[in-house]
């Protein structure tokens, strides 16, 4: 099967997955197209789809923008879906688009069969199998799980017949469940949650009995507390055939957190070096690197 075409060491900027106001979030996205190194920007609600009308109508102008600074702009769906407007929302937008769209949930994977497409991190891709069944039936680029070390993104990766990309900096998501812990923490019901989630623009943290930080919460969204980084792994990654790199979103300078990932791949400045610069960005809660080299995922392994 031929590879998507997608532009070669790339670096992605996944959706938000927050709840950031509506105009914040279009600023945001301004200012990406303007300013920053990203080459891909995912855009679309891929936590809860009660958030979905608040920045609905600013998406057209968004895409247009991103285009016109450059980006290639794929559309991200939910990654739960529940419902019957839920489907239909995902079948019109298949309908109305000629952009990539983004298969969160294998129910819209099976929607998107037969035209190109993208699997997202949140279907689990474990194993060759399931690859080769994923690039048969459309998708062009897949977004390997956070979870996955660095033995299984090398398999994967010489296996695949689809560009395949791993996520490199951000609060992994875990879990995501049809119940809402973030409202239920305030005393209200999802049904009525008041939007509390707009709160905690990098989540809301959970700690343990004994007072350490132990997750973040964003909605229905279980997150790790600490923040994935593996700009230290950049060079092993494109050793394995990996170029296409995500970053999510968080509410910090992302145009700066941008051009450091595109610095180091681009060999400008080391990793070290840009793992320095990170540490000045981030400022909410430890890097970890600990699924990547096969324990458990909020430790961090410094580079030799």
């Amino acid at each position: 099967m031929k590879k998507s075409g997608i532009n070669r060491k790339t670096l992605s900027l996944g959706p938000v997955l927050f709840h950031w106001d509506a105009e914040t979030k279009r600023d945001f996205y301004f200012r990406i197209a303007d300013e920053s190194a990203f080459d891909t920007v995912y855009v679309g609600e891929v936590a809860c789809s009660k958030r979905t009308p608040f920045f609905a109508p600013y998406v057209p102008e968004v895409v247009e923008r991103l285009q016109r600074g450059g980006k290639q702009v794929i559309l991200s769906t939910l990654a739960l879906i529940m419902s019957k407007p839920e489907i239909e929302q995902v079948i019109d937008l298949s309908k109305n688009t000629n952009l990539l769209i983004e298969a969160n949930d294998i129910g819209t994977a099976a929607l998107l069969m037969g035209r190109p497409h993208v699997i997202g991190p949140f279907i689990n891709v474990y194993n060759e199998d399931t690859l080769e069944y994923l690039a048969n039936q459309g998708a062009v680029r897949i977004s390997l799980p956070w979870e996955l070390p660095s033995e299984s993104l090398s398999a994967l990766a010489k296996y695949a017949n689809a560009e395949v990309e791993a996520q490199v900096f951000g609060r992994m998501p875990l879990a995501i469940s049809a119940r809402c812990y973030h409202a239920r923490a305030h005393g209200l019901h999802k049904s009525k949650c008041q939007f509390v989630c707009a709160d905690d623009l990098n989540g809301m943290n959970v700690e343990t009995l004994d007072g350490e930080d132990f997750l973040s919460i964003n909605g229905c969204q279980t997150l790790s507390h600490t923040i994935c980084n593996l700009i230290g792994e950049l060079g092993e990654l494109q050793g394995m055939g990996i170029n296409a790199f995500r970053v999510w979103p968080h509410a910090i300078d992302m145009v700066a957190v941008g051009q450091t990932f595109r610095d180091v791949l681009d060999r400008a400045i080391t990793a070290t070096e840009g793992q320095e610069e990170l540490a000045e960005y981030v400022d909410f809660a430890p890097f970890s690197n600990g699924f990547y080299h096969g324990g458990e995922g909020a430790t961090y392994v410094a580079s030799p």
